[in-house]
């Protein structure tokens, strides 16, 4: 009596190339969104991309997600907030407050 194995295939696909069915089964196993469930899978020195796993009867897969990494500097964001050409910004950071009674 031998007792056989069988290995599920290990299949490494994109979200958007996946079939409605299977986009269907990620809907159902992430109900909530599954942020919180990504790897980060390194693929060498810098280069990596986030995955889900979704695991079905005869396929287990590893799905490559689109993450936005927000990679702009406060800095940068600030410089468009605070724009230099406001005329009289500096006067009323050196002016002083008319509620002080000195």
């Amino acid at each position: 009596m031998t007792t056989e194995k069988t290995q599920k295939k290990r299949v490494v696909v994109s979200y958007k190339n996946l079939s409605p069915e299977l986009q269907e089964e990620v809907k159902k196993k992430y109900p909530n969104g599954y942020t919180d469930q990504m790897l980060r899978i390194d693929k060498g020195p810098g280069d990596f991309f986030y995955a889900i796993v979704l695991e079905t009867a005869d396929t287990n897969y590893l799905i490559k997600v689109d993450v936005k990494i927000d990679d702009t500097l406060e800095e940068e964001e600030d410089k468009d907030y605070y724009n230099d050409d406001i005329k009289g910004a500096d006067d009323l950071a050196d002016a002083p407050d008319e509620d002080d009674d000195n």
